[in-house]
């Protein structure tokens, strides 16, 4: 059975609450493992940081929830912090565990079923800005 969920990646920064756990103008840190919410029936998704620039979200999947074959219009990366599932990119479905990283180009069809119990990710979407060429920096820093 497929859920459709979530619809965030249709709306990006549309009507989104401001409520993140990391104030996005400060320098701060966090604990993953601390910020897991899980529901026994369904999908707790947690924003940790929201700025213009990426957004980043905790998903905890309960065992059978999945999310339905989508697009963004932005790049993504996920991280699975505890557990495993099938994750579908590329054409195919594939196991990920705690550990995998995953890279999706913008507009990369994706679905994501919980098939083997509980499990965490870590999404981040980040903006598509046009290509700055970096320049070279003036001086350098040592960090001890």
């Amino acid at each position: 059975m497929w859920i459709n969920t979530l619809r965030w990646e249709a709306c990006d920064n549309a009507g989104m609450s401001k409520h993140t756990l990391i104030d996005a103008t400060k320098a701060e840190s966090l604990m993953i493992g601390e910020a897991v919410q899980a529901s026994t029936a369904g999908i707790v998704s947690r924003t940790l940081l929201q700025s213009p620039e990426l957004r980043v979200v905790l998903f905890t999947f309960a065992e059978g929830q999945e999310l339905t074959p989508h697009t963004s219009r932005r790049r993504a990366l996920v991280q699975i912090v505890e557990g495993s599932c099938e994750f579908y990119f590329a054409e195919a479905w594939h196991t990920l565990e705690a550990g995998a990283f995953l890279h999706m180009p913008p507009d990369h069809l994706h679905a994501v079923k919980a098939s083997f119990g509980t499990f965490t990710m870590l999404l981040t979407l980040g903006s598509e800005p046009a290509l700055i060429p970096l320049s070279k920096p003036s001086g350098t820093i040592q960090l001890s």
